[in-house]
């Protein structure tokens, strides 16, 4: 027997996939739920063959929920029933250890072919849909190991290009030129294997999304965090110059070269001694 037990917060669906499995001699649907918080006791308890979940719960995703399933029993399967095919949804679904994934729509027979496949071992996902998926995560991946070859302040750019803001307002946040800021993207692109900054900023915001790259700074910090990497150039100025103290220190921060013996210090033209 194929043990099921099924969380949907549709009672109409719910019913009806219980209406459609329990006619089959060889599945059981020993529980019910509504929400998220109404299965964990049940799975943890009842412990089914096969968990069927709501792409979205009212208090959970169907998503989360199988991650925590499978945390309390490694081998159950999950089988995500969605109302849409989203990419993202079951590119989660892949990505947490779900067996299947879906749509609500499915033919009765479908439904119950695909709970005998699930529980068999097998995995239920659209092959081009799932295919899509597999793409979009290598993608991910390809990303990711882009921006950890980014300098700092190449990362703060592309941050701030996920805010849509022009080169003049990055250059006015980060305390550079504009023309830096332009070649900094330039770079970026090329980096990124984009042509257009809208295309990057695309993929800023799905790394700020996954948290590869930090949220924007507040507008002062983001200045005082770019100038962080120059502080110091000329922060020893005229007070540690030379012998004397202040009386020596260049405009750069350096000691004034000794004169050559019996040279005299020359004095600004047209000022008497």
């Amino acid at each position: 027997m194929i043990s099921v037990l099924l969380a949907d917060g549709h009672d109409v669906v719910r019913v009806g996939v219980r209406t459609v499995l329990q006619r089959e001699s060889d599945i059981e649907i020993v529980g019910e739920a509504r929400t998220a918080a109404e299965a964990r006791p049940l799975i943890a308890t009842l412990r089914p063959d096969v968990l069927i979940l709501d792409a979205h719960l009212p208090d959970s995703s169907g998503v989360a929920l199988c991650r925590e399933a499978l945390a309390m029993k490694s081998d159950i399967r999950c089988m995500i029933l969605a109302t849409d095919a989203e990419d993202e949804v079951m590119s989660q679904a892949i990505m947490a250890g779900a067996a299947g994934y879906v749509l609500k729509q499915i033919e009765a027979s479908s439904l119950v072919s695909g709970v005998r496949l699930v529980a068999s071992g097998h995995t239920l996902f659209d092959p081009e849909a799932a295919a899509k998926v597999v793409h979009n995560v290598e993608e991910r991946r390809r990303m990711h190991e882009v921006v950890a070859e980014l300098t700092p302040q190449q990362r703060r750019i592309l941050v701030l290009l996920a805010e849509g803001i022009s080169n003049r307002q990055i250059a006015d946040r980060l305390v550079l030129a504009e023309k830096t800021v332009k070649n900094h993207i330039t770079g970026l692109l090329a980096k990124l294997g984009v042509s257009h900054r809208t295309q990057a900023a695309l993929m800023a915001s799905q790394l700020l999304e996954d948290g590869v790259v930090p949220r924007p700074a507040p507008p002062g910090d983001d200045a005082r965090q770019a100038r962080g990497t120059t502080k110091g150039a000329g922060s020893n100025g005229g007070s540690n110059g030379g012998p004397n103290g202040g009386s020596n220190g260049g405009s750069n921060g350096g000691p004034v070269p000794p004169l050559p013996r019996g040279q005299a210090p020359s004095r600004t033209p047209g000022r008497s001694r």
